[in-house]
């Protein structure tokens, strides 16, 4: 490949710095990023021109640019260093990177508690079984009572007619006491 002349190096030299310096101000174009291919292509020189060379010899020389490279790749880590960013991509990525933090935080708060209310719930819903299967007992033990007169009657006067069974265990159950709201409805309790 032919030298380039002072001419052209001075010129390319002048563009790698305007670009270096749109780009650490945040100018980054449409799919490029803060970084020395971006930075070649917004020069219009090739990237290659940043990195050293080998000679037909084996030896290494340095890159026509090599130390505007050099250059940007310093005066962007000192940038990061204070906390700014070139790259308004690079301030979204840590930007979203914090946000998807906190979601995850809140999300493990939120199965956290939904585990406690689903405990909750089961414990709710035992509770609400054994108190029907208490008042469930407790009913058949009222009627188990209030049948026991009648066949206590039945087994003393087994010629008894159904009426006179009923006569007799409605005499022996104690009566209901009025309301004090003569004209209200009865709002006592039966008793077993």
């Amino acid at each position: 490949m032919a030298r380039i002349t002072e001419q052209t190096r001075v010129r390319n030299e002048h563009a790698i710095r305007s670009a270096m310096d749109r780009l650490l101000r945040g100018e980054v174009p449409e799919g490029g990023r803060c970084d020395l291919k971006t930075l070649a292509a917004e020069a219009g020189v090739t990237r290659t021109a940043f990195y050293p060379k080998k000679n037909p010899d084996g030896t290494t020389r340095p890159g026509p640019y090599q130390h505007l490279a050099a250059e940007f790749t310093r005066r962007l880590k000192a940038m990061q260093g204070t906390g700014a960013t070139a790259d308004p991509r690079d301030s979204q990525i840590s930007r979203l990177k914090d946000a998807n933090t906190v979601l995850a935080q809140r999300l493990q708060a939120q199965e956290k508690q939904l585990k406690e209310l689903m405990a909750f719930r089961q414990l709710a819903l035992s509770r609400l079984a054994a108190q029907h299967l208490e008042i469930e007992r407790l009913r058949a033990q009222c009627v188990t009572r209030a049948q026991a007169p009648a066949q206590a009657v039945t087994r003393l006067l087994p010629n008894a007619s159904l009426g006179m069974v009923t006569s007799i265990t409605s005499a022996a159950t104690p009566r209901r006491q009025e309301s004090d709201n003569a004209g209200g409805p009865d709002t006592s309790r039966p008793r077993c």
